[in-house]
């Protein structure tokens, strides 16, 4: 398999992406058997999740954190701290920004920090995720009706690294509906893996609910969960009207996913993401940089 670069957004430059365990997914996600066999007996099942969360939430597993900090280089001036520091990596892996480093722009912006890819269509996917894009709405949603509604409509799908910030937020003003979850699998969305696999988003375990706005129709927003994010939480409340940028919930330990849906003809995405994406690149985001624009 081959290196993994993405598109800074600030300056335009192609980056080579750091793996976590790039070996390790090459091997259960490329062609030999052993991995596959690795990957379906073990990798991709709950209890290995469950218990690698369970692990993060150890009090000696802040033993961690300054490793994963200086490796990752975060600046940690841009988070709240405790007073006696974090309990566990779990708390740390999900800390929270100061409110004076959040900056929400104009128009729809991103829900979280990661890597982006966006298709004004959702069935050009397949442009990006050329080696298997049997992605599909119906068997995405598990949802007739929904998989009508957003056919034809707008994708976003945004990609958290183990070293992004991992709480996500509200991409517009509106009122979210109560999350439902879909029961899945626990695969990685490492990119190595999705390079072999999209359908990786439709076997995962993941939740959705609808954000109703009065400029832009309902917004699908989904979270995806994946091997050792043993849970997604939801932290705000349902039917109650939320701001751009207001926080939603956040992932526990591991890499994760976002993925917004938009009704047909209500957005357009900006044009350096079209661009980017067009030419087989994820760009890196922050949350609350704008992504697109009301049509």
């Amino acid at each position: 398999m081959g290196d993994i670069y993405f598109i800074d957004r600030k300056t335009g430059k192609i980056v080579k992406e750091k793996v976590p365990g790039s070996k390790t997914m090459s091997f259960l996600y490329g062609k030999k058997r052993a991995g596959k066999l690795n990957l379906f007996l073990l990798f991709k099942r709950k209890y290995l999740s469950l218990f690698g969360g369970l692990m993060m939430k150890w009090s000696y597993s802040k033993r961690k954190i300054p490793t994963f900090i200086k490796e990752h280089q975060l600046n940690m001036d841009d988070f709240e701290v405790p007073e006696k520091g974090f309990k566990n990596f779990n708390q740390f892996f999900y800390r929270k920004l100061k409110e004076d480093k959040i900056n929400i722009e104009e128009g729809v912006v991103s829900p979280a920090d990661g890597k982006i890819v966006v298709f004004n269509i959702v069935d050009d996917c397949y442009k990006f995720y050329i080696k298997d894009c049997s992605f599909d709405l119906h068997t995405f949603l598990k949802d007739e009706f929904l998989a009508k509604k957003y056919k034809g409509g707008a994708m976003a799908i945004i990609r958290l690294a183990p070293a992004d910030y991992h709480r996500f937020h509200f991409p517009f003003d509106g009122v979210p509906t109560t999350s439902k979850k879909i029961k899945g699998y626990y695969y990685s969305v490492s990119p190595i893996a999705l390079q072999q696999n999209m359908r990786i988003f439709c076997e995962n375990k993941r939740e959705y609910s609808i954000l109703k706005t009065q400029e832009i129709g309902d917004i699908l927003y989904c979270e995806v969960g994946a091997t050792l994010t043993g849970s997604i939480v939801q932290t705000y409340i349902p039917n109650q009207p939320m701001k751009k940028g207001d926080e939603k919930g956040h992932f526990a330990f591991g890499g994760s996913t976002v993925v917004l849906l938009f009704e047909k003809n209500k957005i357009k995405f900006n044009q350096d993401l079209i661009e980017h994406t067009a030419k087989g690149y994820e760009t890196s985001i922050k949350m609350g940089e704008q992504i697109a624009e009301a049509l």
